[in-house]
């Protein structure tokens, strides 16, 4: 199982490493990847039909927040460029009409365990509320002080037929700065959203260092099978 480690050095290149992960994992190389992406806001395909993109985009420009399009999963995700990871693990599929249900839980079930290993005790439940940013049926929120959800886990999966991805993001911390681009984005979609159902690690409890984060990820979705790992230089920015 290979670990890919740090970024490349602008958002295009380093979508294409992530990309190549699924052509090298249909030729037999696992891989899993967790890493801080580039600033920038990532929509979803349901959200180009939408009559307000294009002023979405405009916002997320105006933001600080340089806009792509990504290939998988749904709504529009933020990612600050510092704390917001994201993570891949990319595997051979035998047959790509089976497994995505299995692969789906393992994920989430895998996640879930590295969160609550860190220190700060967080509350981590599968779902998430209303209103949530990248809505989805494969989600994890934290429970807060307060007993409320707050979504800070999304996952999608891209298959195709020798080869599947799941693929997720994470929300280590700046909660409020995240939520409030989120908002203006997704007013400007025309599209329901909570800004208080954003949670972070961070602001649960957890440590707010997103390195400490990635570590436990990356031990988790390795797994033992990770007992020879290869680290692939990727560009010099990133950690």
């Amino acid at each position: 199982m290979r670990v890919i480690r740090g970024r490349a050095a602008t958002i295009e290149a380093d979508r294409d490493v992530s990309r190549e992960l699924l052509s090298d994992a249909a030729d037999g190389e696992p891989a899993v990847r967790v890493w801080t992406p580039h600033r920038q806001i990532a929509f979803g395909r349901r959200d180009r039909r939408l009559e307000g993109y294009d002023a979405a985009l405009e916002f997320a420009r105006e933001r600080g927040f340089p806009p792509i399009e990504r290939d998988v999963g749904g709504r529009a995700v933020a990612y600050d460029g510092e704390t917001t990871l994201a993570f891949i693990r990319a595997e051979p599929a035998g047959d790509f009409r089976r497994g995505t249900t299995a692969r789906y839980e393992r994920a989430t079930e895998t996640v879930e365990r590295a969160l609550r290993s860190l220190e700060g005790g967080l509350e981590v439940v599968a779902g998430e509320p209303d209103d949530s940013f990248c809505p989805g049926t494969h989600s994890l929120s934290v429970v807060d002080a307060a007993g409320r959800r707050r979504k800070l886990v999304g996952l999608a999966q891209r298959v195709r037929q020798d080869a599947a991805v799941v693929a997720g993001i994470v929300l280590v911390d700046h909660r409020d700065a995240l939520a409030a681009v989120l908002e203006d984005v997704y007013n400007a979609l025309g599209v329901s959203f909570d800004p208080e159902s954003v949670g972070t690690v961070a602001a649960g409890g957890g440590p707010a260092d997103a390195a400490v984060v990635r570590a436990a990820l990356e031990d988790a979705l390795a797994g033992d099978e990770a007992t020879d790992v290869t680290i692939d230089s990727v560009g010099e920015d990133g950690e």
